[in-house]
């Protein structure tokens, strides 16, 4: 058992770098949970953590936990009920051959995608639609892939249900489900604009007309009417969860059960295949992490991270907030840093001002845009690309980072400020 402070975050700090090296590396295909779970353990061992709060932590993330889960057997639904072959076909259709188009309609997509589907379900599911989309056009693969890649990081602001990290915070926002989708609608659509923007120019040389478009129309494939009535009914069930006291784990359950049972009728899928969706080892990863960063948060590194951090509203205040968040999440990754901060922002006495919370969610979900590191999305996105035969090059994602995420980052912060003072 460590008594010493200093000593009990040294150690908390090496276990937080052990699960993330190993969740980035992944040697062998092994699951994240592999070395978070016994680094949670040490930590609950070693007195890093102590038992009560472990468990605290762990039925703190319960309802975000399995929410992933049942967002993630929803995207999977979708799919088996050809949601993104449908997408696929209507991009081709809508592109006519041109790059630029495709690009806007790929931008579109991976935004609404991200927002409503979560951004696992954009990197995982669209990923391999917009690169075969590009190729049987004709056209470079490069712009659409990195605007996914960007997206479901820039795009997962706007509601609740669009990441963990967003899960995570908004129930300390203390904000209904409608309140905080308008408060950031604004953040989201600056971020948007100039991600758009910045590709047009970045991908200028990707972006030329096809001279000799492939004659490949294809037959269109059909609208799967039913996956996109039940989407929107559970958009609009997230919606108006809060107000009946429901938690939207039961939403997201019920339409997933909604589209299983034709589905299955159907052979669209498989138990075996909802049950690997649900990525139960992910889920026991994110458990995990939890108990490992709450050793950080506990000590000298969690009081230094709170004295840094204002907690008012006002506009510099917001922009450290989202500033700090950002670095943090490309040193430690997005979902520790959010832990992190969170428990620094809640740890003061009286009522952590919103403004400081959303800020804090444009910094951890913008942010990671600039590394590799900075997002478990953007890990995931690197593996669907490379088996597409489209690998990232590691130069052209920092360029486009170090162009976007300062000046997103900064843009979101301002529109969230000005959606404050209204």
């Amino acid at each position: 058992m460590i008594t010493d402070s200093t000593a009990r975050t040294v150690v908390a700090a090496l276990l937080v770098a052990a699960v993330l090296v190993f969740a980035i590396a992944r040697p062998r295909g092994l699951p994240e949970a592999t070395i978070a779970v016994p680094a949670a353990a040490l930590a609950i061992l070693l007195g890093v953590v102590s038992t009560s709060d472990a468990l605290e932590e762990t039925a703190e993330l319960a309802p975000t936990v399995a929410f992933l889960a049942a967002i993630l057997a929803l995207a999977h639904l979708a799919d088996a009920h050809g949601v993104f072959t449908w997408i696929a076909s209507v991009l081709h259709a809508r592109s006519r051959s041109s790059p630029t188009r495709l690009l806007m309609l790929v931008f579109v997509t991976a935004s609404l995608t991200t927002a409503v589907l979560s951004l696992d379900a954009t990197v995982v599911l669209l990923t391999p639609v917009v690169i075969a989309a590009a190729r049987r056009a004709g056209m470079s693969p490069r712009p659409a892939s990195y605007a996914v890649a960007h997206l479901s990081n820039s795009a997962s602001t706007l509601l609740p249900v669009s990441n963990l990290t967003n899960l995570l915070v908004f129930s300390a926002t203390g904000l209904s489900f409608l309140h905080f989708t308008a408060l950031m609608a604004a953040p989201w659509l600056v971020a948007i604009a100039l991600e758009y923007t910045a590709f047009r120019w970045l991908f200028r040389g990707d972006l030329r007309e096809v001279e000799n478009p492939p004659d490949d129309h294809g037959p269109s494939v059909a609208a799967p009417t039913l996956a996109l009535v039940v989407i929107g009914c559970a958009l609009v069930g997230f919606a108006v969860s809060g107000s009946l006291g429901l938690e939207p784990v039961w939403v997201a359950a019920a339409a997933a059960i909604v589209l299983a049972v034709p589905a299955l009728r159907r052979s669209e899928t498989t138990p075996v295949a909802i049950v690997r969706a649900l990525d139960l080892w992910f889920c026991v990863f994110v458990f995990a992490l939890g108990v490992v960063v709450a050793g950080l948060a506990g000590g000298p590194v969690g009081e230094a991270v709170t004295e840094i951090l204002p907690t008012s509203s006002t506009l510099l205040a917001l922009l450290t907030v989202a500033a700090v968040a950002a670095v943090a999440s490309n040193v430690l990754n997005n979902l520790p840093a959010t832990l992190l901060l969170l428990a620094a922002l809640t740890s003061t006495t009286g009522a952590t001002p919103v403004g400081a919370l959303l800020a804090m969610l444009i910094g951890v979900n913008l942010g990671p845009n600039l590394t590799y590191v900075g997002s478990l999305a953007i890990m995931l996105w690197r593996r669907v690309a490379r088996a597409e035969g489209e690998p990232p090059s590691l130069r052209t994602f920092t360029v486009v980072g170090l162009v976007t995420t300062p000046i997103t980052v900064v843009a979101a912060t301002v529109a969230l400020w000005l959606a404050l003072q209204v």
